[in-house]
This record gives structure tokens, sequence and C-alpha cells, in this order.
């Protein structure tokens, strides 16, 4: 176990994407070093070997660090996109007439091929459809099984391959394409911690995939649908995270909207007790920059004073210049920002709802007991990783130190606001536990002479979901 430091004394984590300019364990191993506590492979890009490799590389890391470090796969989900063009491209003007068709020869200035049924069956005239993330608008004139008539409202250059949205219908397709259900068994033989899944429209997407995962990994719901919006809090209840996809959110619904749905995904999400993840465009001008606009720095600290559990770093990380030097700087817009007294005011405006059981009873009492003794860092003992998460959601003013058997479970927890987690061995009864989490706490740094400790756990050890337990221990 290393000893405690300025990762571990900020709440907020940091999910770091790897890609081309970061596949090399030294690189992974510097992006770690430098605040990243959770890597996300993106399997919209690159080959299984080339995710096989970067996981390989993760865990080498994570040997040499001594501490878990969570793996995120992001599934591409399922992508709409126009066929080829006789010229590989066509220019089209405001005001024009273009026609999307199922005749598969190329394409040209009056029409294109799509490729997709369900797109024609799903629009009405009226609706409208975005090419290239919404650089191309058109509004449907009119819709056959085969054509449909389309006005350009946006020109420009449309070329081979471009994607496709359809913010106004309810498209009938899984969530999962051949492609993701693929990659999803690929990664999960692979050992991914977390499972993040694109595209999402209804809750029943979440539980479709929920099941192919069969409780191999953690699921996490990606909203950048305007129809996910909508049924925003179903989705919440069957997920087991939230992220808050500001790409596609941004492209299918008008950008001045994406700041006030942002803050009701966060809200629902620390009221439902779920962890949320917001990402895209975070330090977007790092990609190129060594520094960030004021803005971008700005933006990361309104994630942080809203309580949110993770950002997320995506080209910034994965494919710019200055990936180390990214992470670097959103971990200290996090240190920052979490040093302001405002922050912890602004972050315990939004309680978690509580039910009526003894893990949130648990919880709850937390809180009462830090407002009384000057807590040195709560101790969680957990098998499923439940009493860890119910912990985090309260946002405790102490630090989190998470003691599990599983390294899994473990690892799932790197994601989660202020958790630092370490497998260890079971407990054989109270006393054994209690022993067992003063050495860790001395170990890791947390231990403060005259500060007690908070062990939370579930008796009978073992037993998954039975947070039953809260012993005050002062060490000595």
């Amino acid at each position: 176990m290393g000893t405690c430091s300025e990762r571990q004394s900020r709440g907020t984590k940091i999910i770091a994407t790897l890609g081309p300019a970061s596949s090399t364990v030294d690189t992974i191993a510097a992006l770690h070093q430098a605040g990243a506590d959770v890597f996300r492979l993106n399997f919209s890009h690159g080959a299984h070997e080339d995710h096989a490799a970067r996981l390989a590389a993760i865990r080498q890391v994570e040997h040499q660090a001594g501490r878990p470090i969570g793996v995120l796969l992001d599934l591409q989900g399922p992508k709409l996109r126009v066929w080829s063009f006789a010229d590989g491209q066509a220019e089209l003007v405001a005001g024009q007439r273009f026609a999307f068709d199922r005749n598969p020869e190329p394409g040209n200035h009056e029409r294109v091929c799509l490729p997709h049924p369900e797109i024609f069956s799903a629009v009405s005239p009226g609706d409208q459809l975005l090419v290239d993330d919404g650089r191309l608008r058109f509004r449907v004139v009119s819709v056959t099984p085969d054509v449909i008539e389309a006005e350009v409202v946006a020109g420009g250059l449309i070329s081979d391959r471009k994607g496709v949205n359809v913010p106004d219908a309810a498209l009938a397709v899984s969530a999962l394409s051949i492609k993701d259900r693929r990659d999803l068994e690929f990664g999960l033989e692979l050992g991914v911690d977390w499972v993040a899944l694109s595209f999402v429209q209804r809750p029943e997407d979440v539980l479709e995939v929920r099941e192919l995962i069969g409780g191999r990994a953690k699921l996490m719901a990606k909203i950048e649908k305007p129809l996910a919006v909508q049924n925003l809090e179903a989705i919440i209840e069957v997920a087991d995270a939230i992220m808050v996809a500001r790409g596609d959110l941004g492209v299918e619904l008008p950008p001045e909207e994406v700041p006030s749905i942002q803050k009701r995904i966060v809200r629902l999400c620390r009221e439902a007790g779920k962890p949320v993840v917001v990402a895209t465009q975070m330090l977007e001008s790092m990609i190129k920059a060594p520094a960030p606009t004021r803005a971008e720095a700005s933006d990361v600290a309104t994630a942080v004073y809203d309580g949110v559990d993770a950002v997320m770093l995506s080209a910034e990380s994965a494919a710019g210049h200055y990936p180390v030097e990214a992470v670097s700087m959103m971990q200290r817009i996090i240190h920052h920002t979490e040093g302001d007294p405002l922050q912890r005011q602004l972050m315990q405006a939004v309680t978690t709802r509580h039910q009526a059981n003894s893990t949130d009873a648990i919880g709850a009492a937390i809180h009462s007991v830090a407002g009384v003794l000057p807590v040195g860092a709560t101790i969680t003992y957990t098998t499923s990783g439940a009493t860890a998460f119910r912990v985090a959601h309260e946002r405790p003013a102490s630090p989190i130190l998470s003691l599990t058997p599983n390294r899994t479970v473990a690892r799932q927890l790197a994601l989660l606001w202020g958790v630092t987690s370490y497998a260890t061995e079971d407990a054989k009864n109270v006393e054994d536990m209690v022993e067992k989490a003063s050495a860790a706490a001395k170990n890791t740094g947390y231990y403060q002479p005259g500060r007690p400790l908070i062990v939370v756990a579930g008796i009978p050890f073992g037993t998954p979901g039975s947070t039953n337990l809260l012993r005050v221990v002062w060490p000595e």
C-alpha cells in the first residue's frame, strides 16, 4: 500500500482515455502518477489487440503502483452513417433539396444512400437529420419506405461515411450493434471493470446489456440522446453509474440546453446515490496546447462544485500532444477547487435519498459521528462494494478507505468519489476487522494521532449488501 498523497486527498476522480498518444507502459505510468484513477478503452477506435496490449500495460502499472486501477470499456454503440459518394464528397447549399435513399449506388449533390431502414420508419416531415456531428442540417420534407426527401438547412461538404443523428425520433434499434457484442465479450474476457453503454434511449437498453454482462463488470449508461434525457430517472434506476456524454448530447440538443441538462443529470444521480461522470471537451484545447482555456478550467471546476464522482479526458489524453500535462492540470484544478470552503457547501446542498434499510441508516450515522468527533478516515469492509458505494454517496469530510477481498471490486471502486480501495484478506471477526482497519490506516498514511477512525462493515462477513455495523476506533 502506498502512502497518503494529493491523489488520496481529493474526492473527485479522473478518467483518462488511452489511445495512440498514451499506449506505452511508461506513458500510462506517468498518467497514473499525474492523477488518473481509471483508464478508458474507447472501442470506437483501435483493434482488439491494441486494447488487449493497453489493458496488459495498465495491469503492469497497477502492480508497480501497488494500488487498484479501474478500467472502463466504452462501447461504440450503433453508428448511423451515410454511404459513399461518387467523388468522395459533394457540396450542398442551404435551401436545396437532397434525398437520402436505399439505393446503394454512389451518391452525388442530389442524393446519397442511407443504409438504415429504422430511420425511414421513424422520421416524419418536419424532423431534423444531422450529418457530421451537426455540421450539416436537414429538415425532412417527405418520407416513403425507400426515400427521405429533405431540405438543406445548413450546407457544406458532405463526404463518405459521415455519421447521422436523428434527434427528433425514437429509433427501433438495439443499443448494441454486432460489433458491440463482440467487443463486449472480448472486454469481459480481458477483465475490464466497467462497461459504458453508448446511445442509450430507454431503460430496456441498459437491462439488455446487464443480462449479457452477467455480473462480470459494473454498467455505466451514457446520456447523449434526447430520448435518454426524457427517460432519465428510469435509466438512472437500472444503471450502476451515469456518464454525461456531452459530445453527441450537444449535437442532438441546442448547445444552450446542455448546461442545465448536465446539472439535472448530476443532481438526480446524487439524489439516487448513483456515481456520475462528466465527459467530453473538458480540456479540449490541451489536445494541441500545453495549457487549457480559462473557460475549460471553469468547466472542470463546475463539475467538482456539483460533487460529481469523476471527470473524464478523451482526445486530450488519447491523441493529444500533452496527455500527461492534461491529467496533471485536471488534478490541479480539482485540488484547488476542493480546497475552496464553498465547494463542500455547494456539494452538500444535494443529498442522497435515504431508504429504510440498515445500509442507509449507517450512511446517515456517519454524518452524525463526524459532526461530533474529529474523524480521521472512514474505513469500509465490503465484499460487493455496496458499503463503499453508500459511504461515498454521503460525501463525508474525511477520506474513505475501502478494504475488500475481491480485486475486481477494488478496481471498480477506483471510480467512486473519495474512495481509496485496496484488495485485502477478509476479516475473521469484528476484532480482526478493527486490527486490519487500523493497520491499513497507518500503512496508507490515513492515521492521524488523536483522530478516530469510523469502521463500517456488514455482519456476517462475506455477505453482500448487509451493511449493519459502525464502529468508532481510536488507534493506539
